[in-house]
């Protein structure tokens, strides 16, 4: 299934926008509970007003929660996001450190963002389990598990390590575009003959092609023989 959906999204990536491991760390906060499309439109004013860890830890609170306030919790994520700042500048020197121990440490940071981070920003394989992920692995049989870190341990041990940010992506884009929670469009779907999960959505190929999002549909659509 692995190897199918590297044919169905060869090229994958993070679709949040960033420069720097702090850009993405704060970019990744800000997705909780909203869209990649929605950070990624707030996020170059953000970034060009607050630039480093002292930006951050310094803020007027006010102030950064209006940049911010169209992402929705921005109470919440405005407290995660100066508390990052301060902490990165008490004890890393001010910058984002490259590994999984101290990074979920830091305020709004989890696995899942840390690994994130780790990732796409560090070149470091880590499996990011979002609502996508574990509802993806679930439906495909891979693991039952629904703690976000038994997902990660038990779907580590089927894909080789190397793969691990990529196969987040492929599924994350899968979960997007495809198969979706609650009409997935499963008569389109490449994964059609492997997945335990075959029928849940709509298997008529004309009515479910019309489902497909994002820019690789007409990909997706040209290899389902569409």
């Amino acid at each position: 299934m692995y190897r199918t959906l590297t044919v169905a999204f060869p090229h994958v990536y993070c679709e949040l926008d960033f420069t720097t491991p702090l850009e993405l760390s704060v970019a990744t906060i800000l997705s909780a509970q909203c869209t990649d499309v929605r950070v990624n439109q707030v996020t170059p004013a953000l970034f060009a007003r607050y630039r480093t860890a002292r930006d951050y830890a310094e803020a007027d609170r006010t102030e950064l929660e209006e940049y911010i306030r169209s992402t929705g919790f921005y109470r919440n994520k405005a407290n995660s996001i100066i508390g990052l700042g301060q902490a990165l500048l008490e004890r890393f020197d001010g910058e984002v450190p490259g590994d999984l121990k101290n990074l979920v440490t830091l305020p709004g940071f989890g696995r899942k963002t840390a690994n994130v981070v780790l990732g796409n920003a560090f070149g470091v394989p880590g499996i990011t389990v979002d609502t996508h992920f574990g509802r993806l692995v679930r439906r495909w049989g891979w693991t039952q598990e629904e703690d976000p870190v038994k997902v990660e341990h038990a779907v580590g041990e089927l894909i080789p390590r190397k793969e691990w940010t990529d196969l987040s992506h492929r599924v994350i884009f899968h979960g997007r575009r495809v198969c979706h929670a609650k009409k997935p469009a499963c008569g389109v779907c490449l994964l059609a003959k492997d997945c335990p999960s075959y029928g849940i959505g709509v298997t008529d190929p004309v009515a479910a092609a019309a489902l497909v999002k994002g820019p690789e549909t007409e990909h997706l659509l040209e290899l389902a023989g569409r």
